[in-house]
């Protein structure tokens, strides 16, 4: 069975992204990019692809990406920005897909988990973000990916949004990077 993994970067107070959903400010250190380019090529977007030497890489963890609105629309100009993984865009606003490659879904992302996970895939199922629509998927998360960036964004938006849940999970590995960043692999404890 196919797993639901949230893979998030996230700031020493819990935030995956600015008020006005920047996250720039994380600050990158070449061990860290290039484990990540490594690791998860799959997770840089198809346009950044060719200028940072991935260009035709093949998916390593997954094969299908779930994200929000918001997440979808970082940049407006790009319609599909993982061409290279089936792309689900859980949106109640959204309407029509702008982009063939780019599957809408108006309501129930817990189905949606549900249906992709027993379907026979080709990698896991990365759930790209937000937080909100991370909050609503929580019970379905089989596993996450934390890459926590020693900043401090002091507000902006949440790694979950939701209501009050808690759900224990296990920290199964951990890696340091130069720049003090670590990425955390958890499981549901448990």
């Amino acid at each position: 069975m196919r797993k639901l993994v949230y893979y998030v970067g996230v700031s020493v107070d819990g935030f995956i992204a600015g008020p006005g959903g920047e996250f720039d400010f994380y600050p990158q250190v070449p061990d860290m990019v290039d484990h990540l380019r490594a690791e998860f090529p799959e997770t840089m977007p198809t346009h950044i692809r060719p200028h940072i030497g991935l260009e035709g890489a093949p998916n390593r963890r997954f094969g299908t990406v779930i994200m929000g609105r918001a997440t979808y629309q970082v940049d407006i100009e790009v319609t599909s920005p993982y061409a290279h993984l089936r792309q689900y865009v859980v949106s109640r606003s959204l309407g029509e897909s702008p982009d063939p490659a780019v599957e809408v879904v108006p309501g129930d992302p817990a189905g949606l988990v549900r249906r992709l996970k027993d379907e026979p895939g080709d990698g896991d199922i990365w759930l790209c973000g937000g937080g909100v629509l991370a909050g609503q998927l929580l019970p379905q998360i089989d596993e996450l990916v934390v890459k926590r960036y020693p900043v401090v964004a002091g507000g902006g938006l949440p790694m979950f949004a939701g209501p009050f849940r808690p759900r224990a999970f296990t920290p199964v590995e951990t890696l340091a990077f130069s720049n003090g960043g670590t990425i955390t692999t958890y499981r549901p404890a448990g």
